[in-house]
């Protein structure tokens, strides 16, 4: 055992030594990147060094710190019952949302890769505009007013389906549906853009190979060629829509109101929003935050497990 713990560390010496060549040769290289590093630190790494470290505080911004130990996860796990139908909310958006709208994304993406450059062009734009226009929950909160001039409710009750106008935004039970509804027509985003670009970037000798050595079928062109030669983009785009459906929060507030009735439009960053902004209890958001942020690690690695398997 001492001798295999000697050559261990005599390997990992001489790895480390080998490494720092390496960094003093790729020197020009490192100081590139050093702006970005330091950004990415300051914005990105602190402020979850932070959240975590708050999250075991009662912070309210006005007084200093004051540490509680796991009080305020003892209190979100077992007495809060808001945030735990946030979490099943999120969840259910998460399950439903995520898979079908990295599906329409790639399948969006496919169809157009066919087209001519130009109506390619114009299929793009179109297709990714509802994901960064401003006003769509003005034209869905059109669509499911709660009286006779919403286009579902008048069209519904000319059709006879009801007798009276449907409170959409408002029931309980039809809220999380609606804003699921909302969030699919507004997923073909930044995912949607990277699944057309590694389209554009498979090697089209791959395909003229794929051809001689026996694929048949475009489906095998895709599951055998295709998706094996964009896993990043694939990666990059289950990323993005794990975070989009975990990170659910302007829809619910904007169509069912803040907070919804009977909370049944509540999500983990609603609740957030809540405890951080409206209440000032920094240290119980920092909490759910942290929360948040190890459920989505989480998913992002079984997500990067499963799309190793694509094409294998």
């Amino acid at each position: 055992m001492k001798e295999y713990l000697r050559k261990y560390f005599i390997l990992k010496k001489h790895n480390m030594k080998v490494m720092w060549k390496k960094m003093k040769l790729s020197k020009n290289c490192y100081l590139f990147l050093a702006p970005y590093a330091l950004l990415f630190t300051m914005f990105f790494v602190f402020p979850v060094i932070a959240s975590i470290y708050f999250s075991f505080t009662y912070y309210n911004i006005l007084e200093a710190p004051r540490f509680v130990g796991i009080q305020n996860y003892m209190s979100l796990l077992l007495e809060d019952d808001i945030f735990l139908i946030g979490v099943k909310n999120t969840f259910l958006i998460a399950i439903i949302t995520g898979p079908i709208g990295y599906l329409m994304s790639f399948l969006f993406a496919w169809l157009i890769n066919e087209l001519p450059t130009w109506i390619r062009s114009i299929a793009v734009v179109v297709f990714y505009a509802p994901s960064i226009a401003a006003n769509c929950f003005v034209i869905f909160s059109v669509f499911f007013r709660g009286d006779a001039y919403g286009y579902v409710n008048a069209f519904l009750i000319d059709k006879g389906i009801l007798d009276a106008p449907e409170f959409w935004l408002t029931n309980p039970k039809w809220m999380i549906w609606i804003c699921m509804l909302v969030i699919l027509w507004m997923s073909l985003g930044t995912g949607f853009l990277a699944f057309v670009a590694g389209l554009q970037g498979v090697d089209r000798s791959l395909l003229e190979a794929g051809c001689i050595d026996g694929v048949k079928n475009r489906w095998q062109e895709l599951w055998y060629i295709t998706l094996p030669s964009m896993k990043p983009m694939l990666m990059f785009g289950a990323i993005m829509a794990i975070t989009g459906a975990f990170g659910v929060c302007d829809v619910t507030m904007q169509l069912c109101g803040y907070p919804s009735t009977d909370y049944a439009a509540r999500t983990i960053v609603t609740h957030l929003y809540d405890y951080g902004f409206s209440r000032f209890e920094m240290g119980y958001a920092c909490s759910i935050a942290t929360i948040l942020f190890f459920i989505m690690i989480i998913c992002n690695k079984a997500i990067q497990s499963l799309l190793r398997r694509v094409g294998t």
